[in-house]
């Protein structure tokens, strides 16, 4: 049997396996080359990943209005609604949607049909949905957004590893692996799998991160813990932060946030004494109306103990999706151009315009952000069409009945996708695409670290790699886009050079040849930058910038109508909005439907017992799931898993006014027992 080395289909972590086929029979085999594997670990889902390219609900031939015709009829078809809606109503008339979980040469590609071909500025990704507070968190105060500015492997020299609202031993288990040396101070409501690691689990009522952030470094600074001279020669803007952690006293933080001031203390002295630390942060701490400052609360954390930049410590972002950090750098957000320049610096659309020959003033300014594209979908001077790639927002999306709705409403809906999603289940031209084993592409992990995935099988007859479906668009729109994988990097080469995200000098071969390549790496010769920071920020003056924030509650507050807060997570079996997982039966055995779950003293007060079917309702709908009993949530919340459609139904859409980032974590609802 011949293998072929490539990486999982899933999270960020992008494991290494080996794939064999013969006939019918597929083999899945951990890689031991690949530093993120830990020595060659897979979980789960990373083991029944075959089972994704033999799955029986796969699509296999394009679909108009539900019924089979061939590709060109298809690709005609949708070319010529896109021509009449977009000279009827405008280039704007005509959106694109993409996914963070594209390889690098789809989302640049996406980006270039959006702005060359279509003419339009209405493109964003669900990307936003995941990472955009971190991101922007991390350009104002480090003048870079590189998840981890560290390999992964780093990890392992710590002493210390404070977790905010990030999972991983149940969204990426193989990450833990670096954590073993560690002691873990894990911020979360729940008791989760991660929890259960930790020294120290500090549980915030929803919503109250940032204020626990702002209470951990007022105690640093009360305590004299600050690193004063990593501060002085390292950072500005550190007295204006001080000043504003005065109002932030401990008390005041624990009558916030529940969390016992003792514990507070304990968790910033474990990080000020610890030879080297990391402060990362997750979805729990991100997704938020107010997640940018959150985020930035806890990076303030960081510099103030001196962890960025220091060999051995630092700060970081768990990215979830697959290509989360590569998706957002070239081109398919709304505000950013390839190798992460930004779409309104006339610089920026100078050197991208030379490459793609058109002339800087074509190019589209930055248009909507995801939930704000999704719902003007339809609406008077909204778009009319929608390009949809490997995204499903009708269970992904805040208030997903709304986007479902706002989908509906559109005069031409095309959904490139492996299966028939909840979304590709509205749309009017559904397009059979490849999947993960079946095409070449480069994918960028959450350490920076860019990586080769290789075609192991061919795709199935009829399906077609979402390349080739750009590219086929593009033609019949009057443009001639390449459609092979290796000259499409090439290209992103040239596009990306001498951006933030500069991939100039990474070539398939080295990254083939040395297990992936950090960006940036901006001449062939270059060994590319594992750790960016260590001598110096990509700021003007070299130096991290402290920024002052102040907490604020939730955007949706408990009352006597809604009197519980709701948080939604992931849960072991399953990866994002179960089209994939909830298709394998393995998967689906272990974790089979959506749940409720209710401490037993909310259950109590409400006469639930476990297995009772439970009706939670949000300000914006209802759904219903399975009672769950447990005291690894707090009284005055439920937890729900979103791999299901139905749990985002509840969730608040209210935007976070740096990021754009919905407020998936926190809402307030009503919870009763369906008799």
């Amino acid at each position: 049997m011949t293998t072929v080395d490539t990486h999982c289909p899933y999270c960020a972590l992008q494991c290494g396996m080996a794939i064999g086929a013969e006939g019918t029979e597929i083999t899945i085999t951990p890689r031991a080359d690949v530093p993120a594997n830990a020595g060659g670990a897979l979980c789960q889902k990373g083991w029944t990943a075959a089972e994704l390219l033999t799955n029986g609900e796969r699509l296999t031939g394009p679909l108009l209005h539900g019924n089979p015709v061939s590709w060109e009829e298809a690709l005609d078809h949708v070319a010529a609604r896109l021509i009449a809606l977009r000279d009827e109503h405008g280039p704007d008339a005509v959106a694109v949607f993409g996914g963070g979980g594209l390889t690098n040469e789809k989302a640049y590609l996406l980006g270039k049909l959006a702005r060359v071909a279509l003419g339009t500025s209405q493109i964003d990704y669900n990307g936003r949905f995941c990472m955009s507070s971190a991101a922007a968190a991390s350009i104002r105060a480090f003048g870079m957004d590189r998840g981890m500015p560290f390999p992964v492997t780093d990890l392992a020299g710590a002493d210390v590893v404070l977790l905010a609202g990030a999972n991983p031993a149940e969204t990426m288990p193989p990450f833990v692996r670096h954590l073993e040396g560690a002691r873990l101070v894990v911020i979360d409501p729940r008791r989760t799998a991660t929890a259960r690691l930790a020294l120290l689990h500090l549980r915030p009522a929803p919503g109250t991160d940032l204020a626990l952030a702002l209470g951990l470094l007022h105690l640093a600074v009360a305590e004299d813990l600050v690193d004063a001279s990593y501060v002085a020669a390292r950072t500005t803007g550190f007295e204006a932060v001080r000043t504003s952690l005065a109002s932030w006293w401990p008390e005041r933080v624990e009558r916030v946030t529940g969390v016992p001031v003792q514990r507070m203390r304990e968790a910033v002295r474990a990080l000020a004494f610890a030879r080297n630390a990391y402060v990362l942060t997750g979805r729990g701490a991100e997704q938020h109306a107010k997640g940018t400052d959150t985020v930035s609360a806890f990076v303030n954390l960081a510099l103030a103990l001196g962890l960025p930049g220091r060999p051995g410590s630092g700060y970081g972002c768990l990215t979830g999706q697959g290509n989360g950090q590569g998706g957002r750098e070239h081109g398919q957000k709304a505000d950013q151009l390839p190798g992460y320049r930004r779409i309104d610096d006339p610089a920026a659309r100078e050197h991208v315009a030379g490459v793609w020959g058109v002339r800087p003033e074509d190019l589209p300014g930055p248009g909507r952000s995801a939930y704000e594209l999704l719902d003007a979908l339809g609406t008077p001077g909204g778009p009319r069409a929608m390009l949809l790639f490997g995204s499903n927002p009708v269970v992904s999306a805040p208030d997903s009945s709304r986007i479902a709705a706002r989908l509906r409403a559109l005069d031409l809906l095309v959904v490139c996708d492996v299966v028939m999603s909840e979304t590709a289940a509205l749309a009017d031209v559904v397009l059979p695409v490849t999947q993960w084993a079946e095409e070449t592409g480069t994918m960028t992990n959450l350490e920076g670290r860019v990586l080769l995935r290789r075609r192991a099988l061919a795709p199935p007859p009829g399906v077609r790699g979402d390349l080739e479906v750009i590219a086929g668009l593009a033609r019949r729109l009057g443009h001639d886009f390449a459609d092979d994988p290796a000259e499409v990097f090439e290209e992103l080469r040239r596009a990306s050079a001498g951006g933030t995200a500069d991939y100039a000098g990474i070539t398939y071969e080295r990254i083939a040849g040395e297990t992936g390549v950090f960006w940036p790496c901006p001449e062939p010769g270059h060994a590319g930058t594992p750790r960016p920071f260590l001598d110096s920020f990509p700021t003007p003056d070299g130096r991290a910038r402290f920024v002052p924030v102040e907490h604020r509650p939730p955007a949706e507050e408990v009352d006597d109508d809604y009197p519980v807060h709701l948080t939604t997570g992931r849960v072991l079996a399953h990866y994002q909005s179960g089209a994939q997982t909830r298709r394998i039966a393995s998967l689906t055995a272990a974790s089979p439907h959506p749940y409720v779950e209710l401490h037993p003293d909310l259950a109590e007060r409400l006469a639930i017992e476990a297995g009772d079917l439970v009706r939670v309702t949000s300000r914006r709908g209802t759904d219903e799931a399975v009672a769950r009993i447990s005291d690894a949530i707090r009284s005055d919340t439920v937890f729900m898993p979103f791999h299901w459609e139905g749990a985002n139904r509840l969730t608040n859409p209210a935007l976070d006014p740096a990021s754009r980032m919905p407020e998936f974590k926190v809402c307030a609802v009503r919870v009763e027992r369906v008799s």
